[in-house]
């Protein structure tokens, strides 16, 4: 394993609307977070596409990704990802396409298989079933196609688009976007934030069958996980019960806004509930600057990450803020496979 390699930190935002605040909220404080955390270093900066959340504003991702690559100079936007069974390729190489010419050079497409939503919903964006996940690979391969020089014959073009060679990351909590990754020879992005059981599995699986390509030479693998980040392990973990709250509610079915954390979560969930939620949560770090640099360390040296992406839903803005100025202040001491 090689020595002293500094691992970037990049930022996954779900742009949370929590209880009592509008879809516009969210969006100003995404574009704070994104200003500050461009201010800390932090390499890149993802939104996630959910649809039906009243707890998540990034529904409409590169419409709110030109909003934030707007109110930015250097720090890297992109999807966390667009959910590709939900759109026709050719739109979202027109979109992604628009971004990279409006800011070229700091535009990525993430790409998920998942609808982001509930079935009801999905056939509500899709209008029917006929475009089944299944098709993944061959629509990852359509936008290569238009990202890339026009060949010949090529009656359909991206405009723009087109000859822009936007990087493409494939996501995944499981072995299928691995596996597709190493075949294609993208980048991959583990979802551990909350799905973590495959991080390993699915990481090696990634490593061993990877294929060079002309956008990836060598496999780049990045984790993402839970950082919520404080003055005192105490309050990081009190500010944590908002999105174990969520949880809750998400496995209850009846998602909402962001609630505030609480000072006994214990009475809010069944032994059951509580299982499921910290399974889920399980890779997240939480606590004061100490533990969250000792944590995210461990996490590289059981995964050799090359980056890092650091989600955290706090239900107070400002303490967000801090959250993740505490975690830049660590990124310098984060080597990979170091101890």
């Amino acid at each position: 394993m090689p020595q002293n390699i500094q691992v970037p930190l990049s930022v996954l935002d779900l742009s949370p609307i929590p209880q009592g605040a509008k879809a516009r909220d969210a969006f100003h404080s995404s574009l704070d977070l994104a200003q500050h955390t461009e201010k800390w270093g932090y390499q890149r900066y993802w939104l996630a596409e959910h649809h039906n959340m009243t707890g998540i504003g990034s529904a409409a991702t590169s419409v709110l990704l030109g909003y934030l690559a707007a109110g930015t100079q250097r720090i890297r936007l992109g999807s966390g990802g667009v959910m590709l069974p939900n759109h026709a390729p050719l739109v979202i190489a027109e979109q992604f396409g628009t971004l990279e010419s409006l800011y070229p050079g700091r535009i990525d497409l993430g790409l998920g298989r998942a609808p982001g939503t509930d079935q009801r919903t999905m056939m509500a964006l899709r209008r029917n079933l006929s475009s089944e996940v299944d098709n993944f690979p061959r629509d990852v391969q359509e936008l290569q196609l238009y990202f890339g020089e026009v060949q010949p014959g090529q009656k359909v073009q991206a405009v723009p688009g087109q000859g822009l060679n936007i990087p493409i990351w494939l996501l995944g909590s499981s072995l299928y976007s691995a596996q597709l990754a190493a075949k294609l020879g993208l980048p991959f992005a583990f979802a551990s934030h909350f799905a973590p059981d495959m991080l390993f599995q699915a990481l090696a699986l990634y490593r061993e069958n990877f294929t060079p390509s002309k956008q990836c030479q060598k496999a780049y693998a990045m984790v993402c996980v839970n950082v919520i980040a404080a003055e005192s392990d105490n309050n990081a973990r009190f500010l944590f019960t908002s999105m174990q709250q969520q949880f809750i509610n998400l496995r209850r079915g009846s998602p909402g806004p962001l609630p505030p954390p609480v000072d006994n979560i214990h009475a809010l969930w069944s032994a059951g509930e509580q299982y499921g939620v910290e399974q889920a949560l399980r890779m997240s770090v939480i606590g004061n600057e100490s533990t969250v640099r000792q944590g995210l360390q461990n996490l590289l040296y059981e995964t050799a990450a090359d980056e890092i992406m650091v989600n955290g839903q706090i239900f107070d803005h400002r303490a967000r803020l801090r959250s993740f100025e505490i975690v830049a202040g660590v990124k310098n001491d984060l080597v990979k496979g170091a101890l």
